[in-house]
């Protein structure tokens, strides 16, 4: 099975880093039918956390954000990766990268099961162009 890999926008916002914020976060976006293609949260200093959305539709997204009161910072992009779980996968997408001397901010993979896995990751805005078209992303 051959990767599939495309270019998606992403919202970050920066939450209180306390037990139950990332829940709430999800469930209002859920009750709303919003689904997301990844999501990733990490610390942010004293006492903040920044999460980062990549919903499968923006549009529908920033509604359901917007009622819920979410403050979102201005939308960018990452690459959504998808291919068949086998030893190297995600070697050989950063090995692109690095053989056309791009940078890779930073990077979520994981074993999706079922023979599958998935990746996130993030290039600096102005090598984005260059990445989509060493990754032969739509």
């Amino acid at each position: 099975m051959a990767d599939k890999i495309r270019k998606v926008e992403y919202f970050a916002m920066n939450v209180p880093n306390k037990p139950g914020e990332a829940a709430w976060l999800l469930e209002a976006l859920s009750a709303e039918g919003v689904n997301l293609l990844a999501f990733t949260g990490f610390p942010a200093g004293a006492g903040k956390s920044q999460v980062d959305f990549v919903p499968q539709n923006a549009r529908a997204f920033k509604a359901v954000a917007r009622r819920a009161g979410m403050k979102l910072r201005t939308k960018k992009g990452c690459f959504h990766v998808q291919g068949g779980d086998r030893p190297g996968a995600v070697a050989r997408v950063l090995s692109k990268l690095g053989d056309a001397r791009i940078n890779v901010t930073a990077i979520d993979a994981v074993c999706g099961g079922a023979g599958r896995y998935g990746a996130i990751l993030w290039v600096k805005p102005k090598d984005a162009a260059k990445a989509a078209k060493m990754l032969r992303a739509r």
